[in-house]
């Protein structure tokens, strides 16, 4: 099954999530869009869809922080 991804992104100096097409925010804080991002995870999750939440990191590249896998608990990536 794909996966649904949340992309964390600054902008400037506010934070928006990307899904697909979709921007949400702006946020003010990254924990503060990090929160709404990983909800929206944990929601696809309990509907047996797997999620992930990236967030974009100083280099530009983006790491996993949030996965909800199908049919399993939500929980913190694994580095």
């Amino acid at each position: 099954m794909p996966t649904a991804r949340y992309f964390i992104v600054q902008d400037q100096d506010d934070w928006v999530i990307r899904y697909g097409e979709d921007e949400f925010g702006p946020y003010k804080t990254k924990d503060e869009a990090l929160l709404f991002a990983i909800d929206a995870a944990k929601n696809l999750g309990s509907y047996g869809e797997n999620a992930e939440v990236c967030l974009m990191g100083e280099n530009g590249h983006f790491h996993t922080e949030w996965v909800a896998r199908s049919g399993k608990e939500s929980h913190p990536a694994q580095v």
